[in-house]
């Protein structure tokens, strides 16, 4: 079973898809004129800039609930199975595929703005709606919509549950079966409610822990300060194959960093939009401003945190691709949450590996809440000429099944299983953006011409030759022409 899982593995995550993740960054974000960087500070101002409706939710309560997808155990044990496997190199391209990465998120998320819906009282999107609006493929929508409810609801939830059942034995000595049968209590408490409770839940925890993680990074990075100038060097030499010690996973530094780069802000991959199209925004461009912050969030801040801390201490191990040993400094740790566990206990001890296992189940139980509304969406959407009812309950009862299998399988087949998740969802959805980029950019310009006339932003499709986008079009037919803009004023304004 482990063989056939690699295989497959090895098939979906070839260089071609680690190429297509990196390429397809630098593509927007030439395209974009590089809007991760120019609009930083409107992406701060945007997240407090709206509110939940009866059908959405507000920009921050999407961009936490998106966030509880990104911030999860990749975070953590993801982190450590990328210098594990990659070296400290892995860190530098982790932290490359979120620079770009934030230019693919920004046109994921916008696009799924444009071609949303509104469903059983509430906000739907995401790739299969935009790629079936506005490429008209509905075969390839109906791929994506199964790859994302088989990816979601069954592969993926096991990493995030297995993360936070070894994470609690090793500190509490809580017997995985248990762990899992809490999680299972607690995720069907909460699935049940729907989104709004769902979103509800992200805001408050996935900030707090966030920020107290961070936190607590900070301490154990301070205390040891003079070893960071060497760290930082030591991730750069090794990215690049300068450091001698760990030439030989120079290649593996760039898989494994892409690979749990794109695992962990998730980028491209096509989870994002899901929550971007639940958001109440007056203009598309908006969100996906919010959500291409997201990626900076988890990436260049949580995974930032976990990777300085781990290497710092030296708490880790780098393995080559013979399996044989180029450093131990955590012998007989299996890669995982027991590397941030040994690195704060080290610093801190009789509080750091406590501290790690509830931040870990914090971020990973957040993240099976993602998991769920993303797989629900797609069940919404394979159901449209229906009541999706009758599969939302076959999906929950799936997803807690696959989170208590989960919790107490081995980590390297629950990792395997959610990596050929991820690289699913990454080709079928890179591809689609990469042929449906322009409603997004044209989004983008709109949006920007406002701005720079001083107007309150607004959105009109006609206007500027999106076609299907049919939410938007019967927003504009009720409000009418609120600014008094023609399309050739939208026209003129797009190219000044």
């Amino acid at each position: 079973m482990e063989q056939l899982v690699d295989s497959i593995n090895g098939v979906i995550w070839s260089p071609a898809l680690i190429f297509l993740c990196l390429a397809a960054g630098l593509y927007f974000s030439l395209r974009t004129r590089f809007a991760q960087v120019r609009h930083f500070i409107e992406m701060l101002r945007l997240m407090r800039g709206s509110k939940a409706s009866a059908e959405g939710v507000s920009s921050f309560q999407a961009l936490a609930l998106s966030l509880s997808g990104r911030v999860g155990t990749g975070n953590i044990a993801g982190v450590a199975t990328a210098i594990t496997f990659g070296g400290p190199g892995a860190m530098f391209w982790m932290w490359l595929v979120a620079f770009l990465g934030a230019s693919t998120a920004f046109v994921e998320s916008t696009l799924s703005q444009i071609y949303k819906v509104r469903r059983e009282g509430q906000y739907r999107g995401g790739p299969a709606y935009y790629i079936e609006k506005g490429l008209g493929i509905r075969w390839y929508a109906v791929a994506f919509a199964i790859a994302t409810v088989l990816a979601c609801g069954l592969l993926l939830p096991g990493v995030q549950a297995n993360g936070i059942s070894s994470a609690i034995e090793n500190s509490f000595g809580i017997a995985k079966p248990v762990t899992g049968a809490v999680l299972v209590l607690l995720l069907g408490l909460i699935i049940f409610g729907g989104v709004k409770r769902i979103a509800r839940v992200a805001e408050i925890v996935v900030p707090f822990m966030a920020l107290g993680y961070i936190l607590i990074a900070c301490v154990v990075i301070a205390l040891d300060i003079e070893r960071l100038p060497g760290v930082v060097a030591l991730v750069f030499e090794s990215a690049f194959g300068f450091e001698a010690g760990f030439g030989a996973v120079l290649g593996m530094a760039i898989q494994w960093g892409v690979k749990r780069g794109v695992y962990s802000n998730e980028a491209g991959q096509g989870t994002g939009p899901h929550a971007s199209a639940a958001a109440e925004v007056k203009h598309p461009a908006q969100q996906g401003l919010v959500q291409a912050f997201s990626v900076y969030v988890d990436t260049l801040f949580v995974c930032s945190a976990t990777g300085f801390m781990i290497l710092i201490t030296g708490a880790y191990n780098v393995v080559a691709p013979s399996g044989r040993a180029l450093f131990s400094g955590a012998a007989g740790i299996e890669a995982g949450p027991g590397y941030t566990q040994m690195a704060v206990e080290s610093v801190l001890p009789g509080f750091g590996a406590a501290f790690v296992a509830m931040a870990l189940f914090f971020f990973a139980f957040t993240t099976i809440l993602a998991y769920y509304y993303i797989a629900e969406t797609n069940v919404a959407y394979l159901s449209r000429t229906r009541s999706s009812a009758a599969g939302t309950f076959v999906l929950r009862a799936v997803i807690l099944l696959a989170t208590l299998y989960g919790a107490v399988k081995s980590a390297s087949v629950a990792w395997a299983l959610g990596d050929i998740g991820v690289g699913l969802m990454a080709w079928l959805n890179l591809v689609a953006i990469l042929l449906l980029q322009k409603p997004a950019l044209k989004a983008l310009r709109d949006y920007e011409a406002q701005k720079r006339a001083g107007r309150e932003p607004s959105f009109d499709p006609a206007a500027l030759g999106i076609a299907n986008a049919t939410f938007w079009e019967k927003r504009e037919a009720a409000n009418g022409e609120p600014d008094g803009r023609t399309a050739s004023v939208v026209t003129a304004e797009r190219q000044s």
